[in-house]
């Protein structure tokens, strides 16, 4: 019979009213008071916090549309759901949403004028307001249906129709834009004012008798280069018709048999080049409307008797650029033949006689080529084409032979392999940083341009935050990527690749054991790292996990460490009322004198369990072969779960790691297990429910008895009173544990369920039942506190947290430093304290009696590679205090608070006395997908972001809450995978496949934020006008002007009907005169441009009136010279 304990109801009735009188006064507290637990005075306070977005990184989502301002050198990239990027010089981007979220279809720059319009899918015109830090909206254009016109015969009558826009052309240096519709119509908007034009081409009117049906949708929209009066109208169907603006009708009309898909000009207005959506190119000459002087089909196999040759893909974009010295550019996209399958997608550049194919990695979106000149009626001087791919973006030298791409500066390559998870740490060592970069400095692709990157418009913000952050992300392919994050730019820093270590199948025969996954068998799911020591260990998708070290040197691996875990959750039923086997417990801890690790000269012991079950077998192969590891991380360890009687390892769930103590922890639905990564030995392996012992809480009911028992091993009782475990448990022998349990009832689903870390498809044994009712480890962590209610000092442990909210502590009694550490066992042994929290435990910290974060005990980094390093390293260990062992722990007498936080609730408990000092109940209708104690402002708090969106914060160790923002709702699960808080008020999610959104919940990085972000316009003059020469000036050869006001105003032109567009006023404005007030350097550089522009011409303008009176002066002299010359002569004289 149990003893009864009368100072565990007492501790019990102690607890209960700390917790209420916590409750009912936390929420009273001030900042700066004292709580009446605790001497912290708590300074953080609801001021301190303001939620707002900083920076967006990645690759645009589902891009559609990409302009560039050859002036400014800025290019932006519309999407699919209404979003904008734009990129200037590396470091320099933004990002800008419509309030719609319709696609993004056409992209057009003011050039040189910092504005930007954007036409979208739900037929509207928006005007950006570049000159400021945040873009923003001027105005807007709503295109309301539109009334069908047409003549008799031609188009029968109808209701009114959604008014589509098609295409848009803004002719440089010109405020109208051209608008073409679904319908074949043209419109005019003035994008000044942004409202309509009286001038309307419509589409009868345009084509008259050409056709007897409606032409199609408007393609294509271009003035002529030559002749600004002159506009090029391109249909659908293959009509094209040059407009003349001044007489109003159509002055040639092209036609051919095939759709047009673009039209590209020469840049002295004399011909004009389409692509059709057969695959052939027409060229056109102006005055030779009747039939195309030329029709090429690049990639048609030409036949020999003569005929048309085969039909290819639709050429999608074609554009012509000329050279002042050389042949011409004609680049396309698309147009290969049917036949070619497989092919990836291609840009075909044709320059003179040479014809090169540029094979792309995804489909092509747009692309256009950049040029030495804005104006279209000079030579255009090709030097590189960007390619926007679905995604990818490529930009291409056309200068160098071959055609090389340049080195993408830009963080694109996120999504290069999905990302799976991705942890964020600021406030990093400061010499982390140049370590990760020299590493990876060393992975650069070769056979990149040499040139400078193109797209360099823009100024660097002043950025104030010193800190260094980096950013790690793992992905489906099992490779890792570290990114420098500081001051709200990103920048790769260091990639690796965790499947080095396993055997890669050559075929799908030689994967028997990778299907408890459908594909992706190295993804990763949990990082670990400590930035102090470097120690970074990973868990996979395949039950795995890797231990990595840090080392500058190369070294060659002979043979992989490997250590095999038979993690299995298995409960017998209840035979008889005698067996007293509940409050047993086995624990399988392999020490220093067990089996050693398995390498892949070690087989498992069996591959098939005595009725045929797939058993004892590793989801992944190790590596048999030596292995290369070059500067960076290098695997220490590879540890595995194997199957057990035909059912796959479970998923792992949580991972710690911990330096100092040379120990990795890791658990998932089935239980945990320790390994000691110096000596390559597991510590510790046993089920959830074999922590509790015989303090287990819950009642479970029996279970009906499986097929196959074993008997247990190293069993020893565990409980409060107990201090040290059995003899057996320092180091017994491994073997398969197996315990008399019922299972629990009415327990919550697993995690990996709810949070979906990257869970996949396997084929399991386990019914839905028996995998909802296991209690999975959900939170780890390794500290130096208290772990009873007695203990006087404190000494190295590990909590535990689970999904039922339990929380339980581990003590780890250590070997000293030096030798004594690579050969004595490390001893765990339970303390038998257990609390509980409402709700799956998701994180754990412990604070001092100042309110500091009390962290993880950890080693510096040291070099593992050399010998003097190695040495050095062990005297470190040598000289590390005593208190890391529980038997000599310096006497501490402050205590401690441990802030435990779980999807329900945040509890402070006072240590060593166990005590609940503060709890706060989160949330009641949701649940808690992350949550971190951070420290912000030199104080600590807890950051919460719950599944309804909310993102909340709280002051420690009095959990008051301090700001709760309904910010996004969780509508997809990558959020949930991938939120993430760290110091410093920072915080990041994927919110795209392709992109992260970096967010900040700190007032001072709210204030900052417009002085860190980058400038997208900057002064630039404009370049000078080409040179008409004197002969074209003389003779009238050169471009055509055209006084488009005189044409489109409102005085000759009229007024548009006002049910035809509908003008909405924007934002831009007051955002525009706030971003003026921070760019008072911007306005003072642009006024001192100014003011030389005028002083130049000025001077210009002295320099003409001197020569005019000097040509006066000159011509007064030979006048009156011939005038006395002449007087005395008669008429016929002359």
């Amino acid at each position: 019979m149990k003893k009864f304990n009368i100072r565990k109801v007492l501790d019990g009735l102690t607890a209960a009213a700390a917790a209420s009188a916590s409750s009912s006064s936390s929420s009273s507290q001030q900042p700066g008071q004292r709580p009446a637990d605790s001497d912290i005075v708590e300074s953080l306070c609801s001021e301190h916090f303001q939620l707002c977005k900083t920076v967006r990184h990645g690759f645009p989502y589902q891009p559609s549309a990409m302009a560039f301002d050859p002036v400014q050198k800025i290019l932006a990239i519309g999407t699919q759901t209404g979003s904008l990027r734009l990129f200037g010089r590396p470091g320099v981007e933004c990002y800008c949403q419509h309030d719609s979220s319709a696609g993004v279809i056409q992209l057009q720059f003011l050039i040189n004028e910092g504005a930007l319009v954007s036409a979208l899918a739900d037929d509207t015109l928006h005007l950006w307001n570049l000159r400021q830090k945040r873009p923003a909206i001027l105005h807007s254009l709503k295109f309301n249906k539109e009334r069908p016109t047409g003549a008799v015969g031609r188009e029968g009558g109808g209701g009114a129709t959604p008014n589509r826009i098609t295409f848009c052309h803004l002719p440089f240096q010109s405020k109208w834009l051209y608008v073409g519709t679904e319908r074949g119509n043209v419109h005019i908007v003035n994008v000044e004012s942004f409202t309509l034009s009286g001038y309307v081409i419509m589409w009868n009117k345009a084509i008259e008798l050409s056709s007897k049906s409606h032409p199609g949708l408007i393609v294509h929209i271009s003035d002529n280069p030559m002749d600004e009066g002159k506009l090029l109208i391109g249909f659908e169907s293959g009509t094209l018709v040059l407009w003349d603006l001044k007489s109003k009708k159509g002055e040639y009309r092209y036609s051919y048999d095939e759709a047009i898909h673009s039209v590209a000009w020469h840049h002295e207005g004399k011909q004009f080049v389409c692509s059709h959506s057969d695959g052939s190119l027409t060229v056109w000459n102006v005055r030779s409307p009747i039939k195309p002087a030329q029709i090429i089909t690049p990639h048609a196999k030409q036949p020999k008797d003569g005929k048309k040759p085969e039909s290819c893909k639709p050429i999608l974009k074609v554009e012509y650029r000329t050279c002042k010295s050389g042949d011409p550019f004609i680049i396309f996209s698309g147009g290969l033949s049917y036949d070619t399958v497989g092919r990836r997608p291609c840009l075909t550049v044709m320059h003179g006689k040479s014809t090169a194919v540029l094979e792309m990695d995804y489909p092509i979106v747009d692309f256009l080529t950049l040029c030495e000149t804005p104006y279209p009626s000079d030579f255009q001087d090709p030097f590189a084409v960007v390619v926007l791919l679905e995604k990818d973006l490529v930009v291409v030298d056309l200068g160098q032979n071959g055609y090389p791409i340049f080195e993408n500066p830009y963080p694109l390559d996120i999504h290069e392999s999905p990302v799976t998870c991705c942890e964020y740490f600021a406030d990093c060592p400061v010499d982390l940083i140049p370590a990760l970069y020299s590493v990876g400095a060393k992975q650069k692709r070769q056979g990149y341009s040499k040139k400078e990157w193109p797209i360099n418009g823009g100024n660097w913000g002043l950025g104030t935050q010193s800190y260094p952050e980096i950013i790690i992300t793992g992905h489906a392919d099992g490779s890792l990527k570290f990114w420098d994050a500081s001051a709200i730019t990103l920048q790769v820093l260091y990639k690796m690749k965790t499947s080095k270590v396993f055997e890669k199948s050559r075929n799908k025969e030689e994967k028997p054991y990778t299907d408890i996954v459908d594909e992706d068998p190295y993804a990763i799911q949990i990082i670990s790292w400590c930035p102090e020591s470097r120690m970074l260990c990973v868990a996979g998708v395949s039950a795995h996990v890797i231990v990595y070290k840090f080392s500058k040197q190369e070294v060659t691996t002979e043979v992989i460490q490997m250590l095999e875990i038979r993690l299995h959750y298995e409960i017998n039923d209840l035979e008889s009322p005698e067996t007293d086997q509940i409050s047993t417990v086995g624990i399988s801890c392999q020490g220093s004198n067990s089996q050693t690790a398995n390498s892949q000269s070690h087989p498992s012991t069996s591959s098939t369990s005595s009725d045929g079950l797939r058993d004892n077998v590793p989801c992944l192969k190790i590596r048999s072969t030596p292995l290369k590891q070059v500067a960076g991380y290098q695997a220490e360890v590879v540890i595995q779960l194997v199957w057990v009687n035909g059912e796959p390892p479970q998923q792992i769930t949580s991972l710690a790691v911990n330096s100092s103590y040379g120990l990795l922890v890791f658990g998932n639905c089935n239980g945990i297990a320790m390994v000691d990564y110096i000596q390559k030995t597991i510590l510790l392996n046993l089920g959830t429910i074999e922590l509790y012992g015989s303090n287990d809480p819950y009642q479970r009911q029996p279970k009906s008895p499986r097929k196959t028992r074993q008997a247990s091993g190293g069993l020893c009782d565990i409980n409060e009173s107990s201090t040290v475990l059995d003899d057996r448990c320092k180091s017994p022998t491994s073997a398969k544990m197996s315990r008399k349990l019922s299972l629990p009832t009415e327990l919550k689903p697993d995690l990996d369920v709810k949070d979906n870390s990257f869970s996949r498809s396997r084929s399991s044994s386990v019914t839905s039942i028996d995998k909802e009712s296991r209690e999975a480890i959900t939170a780890l962590h390794f500290s130096e506190t208290y772990t009873r209610k007695a203990d006087t000092c404190t000494s190295p442990c590990l909590w535990v947290g689970t999904t039922l909210g339990t929380v339980l502590v581990i003590v780890l009694n250590l070997p000293p430093g030096g030798e004594q550490r690579l050969t004595q066992p490390v001893i765990v042994s339970p303390s038998g304290t257990i609390l509980r929290l409402k709700g799956a435990i998701l994180r754990m910290a412990f604070l001092d009696t100042t309110g500091s974060i009390i962290h993880p005990a950890h080693d510096p980094w040291k070099e593992p590679n050399i010998q003097e390093e190695k040495d050095e390293k062990d005297k470190c260990r040598k000289l590390r205090p005593v208190s890391v062992s529980p038997s000599s722990s310096q006497e501490i007498s402050e205590t401690q608070y441990a802030v435990i936080c779980s999807e329900k609730q945040a509890k402070v408990i006072s240590l060593p006395s166990q005590n609940c000092v503060y709890k706060h109940n989160i949330t009641e209708t949701s649940f808690v997908l992350r949550a971190d104690i951070v420290g912000l402002n030199g104080s600590t708090c807890l950051a919460c972001f719950c599944a309804n969106g909310h993102i909340m914060t709280f002051s420690l160790p009095s959990v008051r809450p301090l700001l709760d923002v309904n910010y996004l709702p969780l509508t997809d699960m990558r959020i949930a995978r991938t939120f993430c808080f760290t110091n410093n008020g920072q915080a990041l999610y994927l919110v795209s496949p392709t992109e992260i959104q970096r967010i900040t919940y700190s007032q001072g990085t709210c204030e900052n934020l417009q002085e860190m972000l980058g400038e997208l316009f900057t002064p630039v003059e404009t370049p000078d006008a080409p040179n008409r020469g004197f002969f074209k000036g003389l003779f009238g050869g050169g471009a055509q002007s055209l006084d488009r006001e005189e044409l489109f105003g409102e005085s000759v032109a009229g007024k548009a009907s006002r049910s035809l567009a509908q003008h909405i006023p924007g934002t831009g404005g007051i955002e525009g005169v706030k971003g003026a007030a921070s760019g008072v350097a911007g306005e003072l550089a642009r006024a001192r441009i100014a003011l030389d522009e005028r002083g130049q011409k000025l001077s210009e303008l002295e320099e003409r009136t001197a020569a005019m009176l000097y040509s006066a002066d000159t011509f007064s002299k030979h006048a009156h010279e011939m005038m006395l010359k002449c007087k005395d002569k008669k008429w016929y004289q002359f």
